[in-house]
């Protein structure tokens, strides 16, 4: 048997993600020679970039805009949809091949072909085909990110026709009827992509309302706005199989009062949640430990239990979110070539979009969740065509939504806010700005802000602050049905 070929570096990074391929870069920077291990040619960038945010956001703007531009024939709507899969597959593969050239610029920097498997703490193998490769490294970086959940249910593994978000995004022609199981944010983003080309979608969720870790105020004005688009949801529901037929999918499920109903439909995607990808990884040959989820069990330095070995983005489990990734590199770069003194526990106020039609954004404590947690809160919020000093929305004719702060009321500190609005993606970072450095709500509600903006209906919004009932018949009022 002929021996593999071995290999050292200063660093060994498995997984071309955010966080990871920035990293990489930075200490190929500094003259290390670094190793970035790669399975799949098509996931360089990661899967931002490839399957995740990129591709999606591309298919949400065209399927916006096709939307926008009011009724339209069969043909005119498959054509619009089709035209839209080939952008995002050229603007991805585009994307893909800079990644590529950016990581490959540093001069000590390898790209490596093949799947990683830990043999040891010290020593990983990579595999590529008939190849087979040995390497050990001074620091190895697991950044092999997440995938997606397939439940336990009866018929989903052997069905053709359930696919997963990754799957969905890239079938032609689309589909007449698409079911989704799971209504938070990647099923909710899918229904509005499909639903604006024609598609008939329906949404089965567990939880008992779609929305529900949202105010039952804004939860309520999402759903109408769902709705609207003629996406039909049913919650409280339990999947019970899946049945293929000829040139469809049966899902059987029972209803919120516990009776079978059936639903028939070309496709079905499973949006239940993503897992850390830590299977084949070769973990069990390691003192790598995870927990019950199967992540990385990582430090506030996103070091694992083996001290050369650190974890970055979704495989440790934290929030699923490229830019905290993003921020994974700043903390393990601290450690590996800074004054080591960045941690994920300085980390507070992140924000998060759901990229519906407006796009729903949020940051901090929800209404509810401050009381809950003991402050005097003022509320601050309107609809947003009722904010007269923000036109923006009108001109752009999409005045749905609300806007809402949470503030507390003896030190005027924002505590939270739900943004229903669009471009609230870009207003979300401002209000979370605001909270990581102490501005005030009066503050941020006095600033001069462009016109027409979305921005300068903060001036409003926060004006109408006011303090609100903290007895438990508010409190319940606020929760979800």
């Amino acid at each position: 048997m002929t021996t593999p070929a071995q290999l050292h570096f200063d660093m060994v990074v498995i997984g071309f993600g955010k966080g990871g391929k920035t990293l990489a870069g930075a200490y190929a920077k500094t003259g290390k020679n670094v190793a970035l291990i790669e399975q799949s040619s098509g996931m360089y960038g990661g899967t931002c970039i490839n399957i995740g945010c990129v591709p999606t956001k591309a298919l949400v703007h065209r399927a916006d805009e096709f939307r926008a531009s009011g009724e339209r024939s069969l043909e005119e709507a498959n054509a619009a949809y089709e035209s839209a899969v080939v952008f995002r597959d050229k603007l991805t593969g585009m994307m893909r091949a800079k990644n590529r050239e950016i990581l490959l610029s540093n001069e000590t920097a390898k790209l490596i072909d093949g799947h990683a498997r830990f043999i040891s703490d010290t020593e990983v193998e990579v595999t590529a085909g008939e190849d087979t490769l040995r390497v050990t490294a001074d620091y190895f970086i697991i950044n092999t990110g997440a995938v997606s959940v397939i439940p336990p249910i009866e018929g989903i593994r052997e069905s053709e026709r359930v696919l997963t978000s990754t799957e969905l995004q890239k079938l032609t022609p689309r589909p007449k009827r698409l079911g989704i199981i799971g209504g938070g944010p990647i099923g909710v983003e899918f229904a509005g992509i499909f639903s604006s080309y024609g598609t008939e979608v329906t949404i089965l969720d567990g939880a008992p309302a779609l929305f529900g870790r949202y105010d039952e105020d804004v939860a309520q004005v999402a759903r109408e706005i769902i709705a609207d688009q003629d996406i039909t949801a049913h919650t409280g529901v339990r999947v019970q199989s899946f049945k293929d037929g000829a040139d469809s999918v049966t899902v059987t499920y029972l209803d919120s009062e516990g009776a079978t109903q059936q639903l028939e439909v070309d496709y079905v995607m499973v949006a239940t949640g993503r897992k850390p990808a830590t299977e084949g990884l070769g973990l069990e040959n390691t003192s790598i430990e995870t927990n019950d989820r199967g992540a990385i069990v990582v430090d506030e330095h996103l070091r694992s239990t083996v001290p050369n070995i650190f974890a970055l983005g979704d495989v440790n489990g934290g929030p699923q979110f490229t830019y905290i990734s993003m921020d994974d590199y700043r903390v393990v770069l601290s450690q590996l070539v800074g004054d080591g003194s960045r941690s994920t526990k300085d980390r507070k106020a992140v924000a998060s979009t759901i990229y519906m039609n407006p796009p729903l954004s949020s940051v901090g404590l929800t209404e509810r969740e401050a009381i809950e947690a003991g402050h005097k809160v003022k509320v601050a919020s309107k609809p947003v065509a009722a904010v007269a000093a923000m036109p923006r929305a009108k001109t752009q004719e999409n005045p749905r939504g609300i806007m809402k702060f949470v503030i507390d009321a003896q030190t005027d500190q924002i505590l939270g806010a739900q943004l229903l609005v669009i471009e609230s993606m870009e207003i979300i970072n401002l209000v979370a700005l605001a909270m990581r450095h102490g501005i005030t709500a009066s503050q941020l509600r006095d600033e001069i802000y462009t016109h027409p903006s979305i921005t300068e209906g903060l001036n409003e919004v926060l004006a109408v602050a006011a303090p609100v009932n903290r007895s438990e018949e508010h409190t319940s009022e606020l929760q979800s049905p």
